[in-house]
């Protein structure tokens, strides 16, 4: 337990309205938005800088006292729970953009930055940070889970947007990792072994990201489709010709009809792909539009709704990103388990198709990134009841293992934390005693995030 001698001490490390072993403050930094069961910290700490960072962990590492970095608290898998107590290292404080080398196409940001209000800083610049997790995700969340989104499709994961990374060591040291290079072979790429990484071998202070230009004009387009599989099957066309949607989102009709109840929408309840395209000119895209629109009717599209401009673009993503709270809000007073996999696109229409079937006796709803294999299955339901929540931990097995069998993974974007930690043997097999060795080098007294990855 946390004395009041240490409480002086961390005190001394920062200042009295910086550290904090109230229950209140404890409580809110015991759980993320997933099930999994809360864990009380002994203590809450607010850096501002990475000398203090430094500070804090050489303290802890003397003190013996676990440490787990906390940026919103959005996480799905319990990465961010404090499972063995300890310190809570609250980066709500270190929320600046550093630098804006708008030339280098680069951004210096601290680790508590939202990846929201980042681009609506770089819009003013004709730039933005891609990688989008719908959450109010911070910087530092982001490269710890590895975050996609929406986009990942035509840009990819957080970790193609690392370039450089500042990074305070299980004993205090603080290393810099990468460079500001586009490209270099030269040495190991540590700043890819820490994204990911979940804070479990170090924690980041600064991260250099690379930034992409903001197109100019856009294309967002709904079809709908009288079964799963003509989906699913489009969404292969569509990417075998060749075409490259910036988003390809996928929606089941139960989440169509959570979002018609919870917000007053009309939309058709029927398997859905949510598209978005973009470009130079908007001549461009009515051309690309009208080759979509071909292959769609081709796979039996029902309807099809677009819409040229960022208006549209933003009446579109309204409805992906409001699907988490709008299932939630229709079920109140249950609890969501959110299975996140991955696999091959040629195995994507298979794997929706098993996993709607998995969950045909459960409160169950699919959506997620079409474009690159990703599926989410949003089972609401309550794991007081120990014969019901057992059906749904048993689903949720079944799903991942079909994911692995499909040449896939246990989590798509969500990282692992505590729920998918099971799945890592099967998932890696001889790599994973690497990863050990690699966690007890780094972390010997295993201080940093302890709980997460292995079991």
């Amino acid at each position: 337990m946390t004395t009041e001698a240490d409480l002086s001490e961390l005190k001394a490390i920062l200042d009295e309205r910086r550290v904090s072993a109230g229950q209140s403050v404890r409580h809110l930094h015991s759980r993320d938005e997933s099930f999994h069961s809360p864990s009380l910290p002994e203590v809450v700490v607010w850096p501002r800088s990475t000398e203090e960072v430094s500070r804090l962990v050489r303290w802890a590492c003397r003190k013996k006292v676990p440490v787990t970095a906390w940026g919103a608290g959005t996480s799905l898998e319990g990465n961010p729970i404090p499972v063995r107590g300890g310190m809570v290292m609250d980066f709500s404080e270190m929320n600046r953009v550093l630098a804006l080398l708008a030339e280098d196409f680069q951004a210096d940001v601290q680790p508590g930055v939202v990846y929201k209000e980042l681009n609506r800083q770089l819009a003013r610049e004709g730039l933005f940070f891609p990688p989008d997790p719908g959450a109010a995700a911070t910087i530092g969340g982001m490269i710890g889970n590895n975050a996609s989104g929406i986009r990942s499709v035509r840009y990819g994961a957080t970790k193609d947007y690392v370039m450089r990374l500042t990074v305070v060591l299980p004993g205090g040291d603080v290393i810099h990792a990468g460079n500001r290079a586009r490209k270099s072979s030269s040495g190991y790429n540590l700043a890819a072994l820490f994204t990911g990484s979940e804070g479990t071998l170090g924690i980041i202070t600064e991260a250099t990201l690379k930034l992409a230009g903001l197109p100019v004009n856009f294309m967002a387009v709904r079809a709908t489709f009288p079964a799963v599989r003509r989906a699913t099957d489009t969404v292969y066309a569509i990417m075998r010709a060749g075409l490259s949607p910036v988003a390809m989102e996928f929606l089941d009709a139960n989440v169509v009809h959570a979002l018609n109840a919870d917000r007053g929408l009309t939309l058709e309840e029927n398997p859905t792909l949510l598209m978005e395209f973009s470009g130079y000119s908007e001549q461009g895209l009515s051309e690309e539009m009208s080759f979509v629109e071909e292959i769609c009717f081709a796979k039996g599209a029902l309807s099809l709704d677009r819409g040229i401009g960022a208006e549209e673009r933003a009446r579109l993503w309204e409805i992906r990103h409001q699907t988490y709270e709008s299932v939630k809000r229709c079920h109140i007073g249950l609890s969501p388990l959110i299975m996140d996999v991955a696999v091959p696109l040629s195995r994507y229409g298979e794997m929706v198709e098993f996993s709607k079937q998995e969950v045909r006796d459960l409160t169950a709803y699919l959506f997620g990134h079409a474009g690159d294999g990703n599926i989410h299955v949003h089972v609401m339901d309550n794991p007081q009841d120990p014969k019901r929540w057992a059906r749904v931990e048993e689903a949720s097995r079944s799903i991942v293992m079909k994911a692995l069998e499909f040449e896939g993974t246990c989590t798509g974007e969500h990282g692992v934390g505590i729920g998918k930690s099971r799945f890592m043997e099967r998932e890696h097999g001889a790599s994973l005693i690497l990863m050990k060795r690699l966690k007890g080098l780094l972390d010997p007294e295993n201080l940093l995030n302890p709980g997460k990855f292995f079991l």
